[in-house]
């Protein structure tokens, strides 16, 4: 049982990694709750809420699965604060060639970033623009597209084309963009709340399902 709850934790790691949904960090993080607590404590610490079987089995992905419901809440937040943008600017939240994204984009980026000048992007390492530009020859005119997973490699560059064009009015000072909190947060939560509360998301299916 020890051996199955590592290689379904690990494999769950290293796919979320390869997928872009992990950090390398996070993944690491996932697989050493699974060697140092594979079973949910029942003995020396009983959930207030539920516990599933999940627990008894693969607690880790009890924890991930917390973890998850923790960061899906943070996109309630982003929600609510680009609404709130929105009506103090009055300025449309897609503007030029980003209003022809998709709209899985556009409700991707809704729920993990917001708007911000692209001076406070250059400022903070750890805010990544959830948006870039195409100015060549081959446009008429600057094209802005969405970067729905934003990565650390080649931040910089992209950074630097915002501001130019921040700069020469091609674009307005505001883009979009997202704090990159790292998943690990989450699963910290995910852990504290398994072990105190219990099975989040076996409590939902329990409620949902009427049992």
């Amino acid at each position: 049982m020890y051996g199955l709850c590592f290689g379904v934790t690990a494999g769950l790691a290293l796919l979320l990694f390869y997928a872009g949904g992990f950090g390398g960090a996070d993944s690491k993080a996932l697989m050493c709750i699974a060697l140092a607590m594979p079973f949910a404590p029942l003995a020396l610490l009983k959930p207030i809420l539920a516990t599933s079987p999940t627990s008894q089995i693969i607690f880790p992905i009890t924890i991930f699965g917390n973890a998850v419901l923790f960061a899906a809440a943070s996109g309630i937040y982003m929600i609510l604060r680009n609404v709130v943008w929105h009506q103090k600017t009055k300025t449309k939240m897609f503007q030029g060639t980003l209003a022809s994204e998709s709209i899985g984009k556009k409700f991707l980026v809704l729920i993990t970033g917001y708007k911000m000048t692209v001076s406070c992007v250059k400022a903070k390492w750890h805010i990544f623009p959830m948006e870039d530009i195409a100015d060549n020859d081959q446009f008429i005119s600057l094209k802005r597209k969405l970067v729905v997973v934003p990565r650390d490699e080649g931040r910089e560059k992209i950074v630097e084309r915002l501001s130019k064009a921040a700069d020469e009015g091609k674009i307005d000072g505001y883009v979009w963009a997202t704090p990159g909190l790292p998943m690990l947060i989450f699963v910290t939560l995910g852990l504290m709340a398994a072990l105190l509360l219990g099975d989040f998301v076996w409590l939902l299916v329990r409620l949902v399902l009427g049992a």
